[in-house]
């Protein structure tokens, strides 16, 4: 439990203003016979109330019996002068007092409102962050995708079909050659997810004789939205193909797992 936090949310200055429900009421007084922390809390907020309310007193106030005589024209030891009972003088006292509570349960509602408040701009400052985040997500997206389009786009990339080998047919994928960069773009959206403790090899195939080059692992392919990878290749490559693999990859494929291959086609 977090016990800063739980002092903060100012549940305690409610308890203490006896504003909160018997359960409630309840759970606080456990919490103070396990926590002495918030035993502390409760005793110093009770204790600023009685200040306060002490302040807000009206108590003995002699200067103020001297202006109603001076008002009223009587002497010291004028006899029409009517001493006040002592339930009157504790009756003023009593107003005194409630007035005092009444404000000190103002001040905390006062307290907790601001509390309140305070979270809630706290949680739009959250919420404004994070949807600015997603819309400079949304924009660096949209820059690769339309930096992807220009590339298929040009006349100069070699589109390798890659087809369902085997037991896998339903498999598919498609390879972007640029010679000149000496990069491929994968879209490899017709492969299943790796399975746990798989991953996805690409290879580069020459034919004669069959040799293969690992151009690395897929390790984010499962959650990866696309399916579209970027991948350097400085071979001369004949075809390309894809394996399933232990993560971590392999030294050479693993032909049993081949999902698809494609053969580049000559100029």
């Amino acid at each position: 439990m977090d016990i800063k936090a739980y002092i903060d949310s100012g549940i305690l200055e409610q308890y203490v203003a006896g504003s909160l429900s018997e359960q409630e009421n309840k759970e606080i007084y456990a919490l103070m016979q396990e926590h002495p922390e918030i035993l502390q809390e409760v005793l110093e907020i009770e204790a600023a109330v009685i200040e306060l309310s002490s302040a807000l007193s009206p108590g003995e106030n002699t200067q103020l019996l001297q202006r109603i005589k001076d008002q009223l024209q009587f002497d010291e030891d004028d006899t029409k002068v009517v001493k006040m009972s002592q339930s009157r003088t504790n009756w003023l006292a009593y107003v005194g007092w409630a007035a005092a509570i009444i404000v000190g349960a103002g001040l905390l509602w006062t307290i907790n409102q601001n509390q309140q408040l305070e979270k809630q701009v706290s949680d739009m400052d959250i919420e404004n962050l994070y949807l600015e985040q997603q819309i400079e997500q949304a924009k660096t997206d949209l820059a690769i995708k339309e930096n992807l389009l220009n590339v298929l786009r040009d006349r100069e990339i070699i589109s390798v079909p890659l087809g369902g080998q085997a037991n896998f047919e339903n498999s598919y994928a498609k390879v972007y050659w640029n010679k000149a960069d000496n990069t491929i773009y994968l879209d490899a959206q017709g492969l299943p997810e790796a399975p746990s403790g798989k991953v996805w090899q690409v290879w580069s195939l020459t034919l004669n004789p069959l040799t293969p080059t690992s151009l690395g692992t897929i390790d984010n392919f499962n959650n990866d939205d696309n399916k579209i990878f970027t991948i350097a290749n400085t071979n001369e490559s004949q075809a390309f193909g894809i394996t399933l693999e232990p993560e971590g990859g392999s030294d050479t494929p693993t032909m049993e797992q081949l999902y698809t291959l494609g053969v580049v086609s000559q100029p």
